[in-house]
């Protein structure tokens, strides 16, 4: 017996909103893929695929990268065209008023 699904049309394209917590659930995943890796050698050799973009080519962890990276490139894109990011400094060692960071 068959079955029904549901699938994107070929042409759909959709505005999602997306909140400053998923942006970061979003970048969070994909340093946690980057880590995955460990050999530096295997890793630098899956990013350069990547950055080739060659979708087809890709193994399961290059083609997870690829697609997150794209995600979060349109997300940073749109908030760059729409004014959303603010803009702060951040010290660093050395400079005056810098505290080392704490986990808490």
């Amino acid at each position: 017996m068959a079955i029904k699904v549901k699938e994107l049309k070929e042409d759909a394209l959709m505005d999602i909103k997306v909140n400053k917590a998923y942006y970061l659930m979003l970048k969070s995943t994909l340093f946690y893929l980057f880590n995955q890796i460990t050999d530096v050698a295997v890793r630098e050799e899956s990013l350069k695929k990547v950055m080739a973009a060659d979708y087809g080519a890709m193994n399961d962890w290059e083609r997870s990268f690829y697609t997150i990276t794209v995600m979060l490139a349109e997300i940073e894109k749109v908030a760059g065209e729409t004014s959303l990011f603010d803009e702060k400094e951040i010290l660093e060692p050395g400079d005056e008023g810098y505290v080392e960071p704490t986990q808490g």
